[in-house]
């Protein structure tokens, strides 16, 4: 299992190239999937249903499972929040597990950038990122891609990982 992160400031397109990178993986028979990291207090379940009410009961993890899919949720009561490597080794086996966020873990990342969020670039200060998508061209030495040639950036990072 290969991984490669999407990186950038807020408001960046970072998931809308996810979400183009993993049609384009799939598109070119990969197995893909993918890891959100969010800063913010998320929550995947709906108040009021049966699964919600046993995690505010005081379960530690509830399943919730269907015909067409099943998730598993962990409440953390407090504990740490687990590193990437720990969530990655709960993956079924695939190609390409594609990670959004997670700025600071060592796994190599391509960075989007946009000039209107008026920010210079991570990859100034961050050696995980290997290249940058971008709206318009920065002032720095690594590959740069339009951020709208998601053939392009496909091909670089399956380049990346030797896929």
């Amino acid at each position: 299992m290969k991984v490669f992160g999407i990186t950038g400031w807020k408001n960046t397109g970072k998931t809308t190239l996810t979400e183009r990178l993993v049609a384009e993986m799939v598109r070119r028979g990969l197995t893909v999937s993918t890891v959100k990291h969010a800063h913010h207090d998320t929550d995947i379940d709906q108040p009021g249903r049966d699964s919600h009410r046993h995690r505010l009961a005081g379960a530690v993890q509830v399943v919730l499972a269907s015909p067409l899919r099943w998730a598993l949720m962990t409440e953390l009561r407090g504990a740490p929040e687990p590193p990437l490597s720990d969530l990655l080794a709960r993956f079924d086996p695939c190609d390409l597990v594609l990670v959004e966020g997670y700025k600071s873990s060592p796994h190599p990342k391509i960075e989007t950038h946009r000039a209107a969020t008026g920010r210079d670039p991570l990859a100034a200060s961050n050696p995980s990122i290997r290249a940058i998508a971008r709206d318009a061209p920065v002032d720095h030495p690594l590959p740069q891609f339009d951020l709208d040639d998601v053939s392009a950036i496909a091909t670089f990072i399956l380049s990346e990982v030797s896929l």
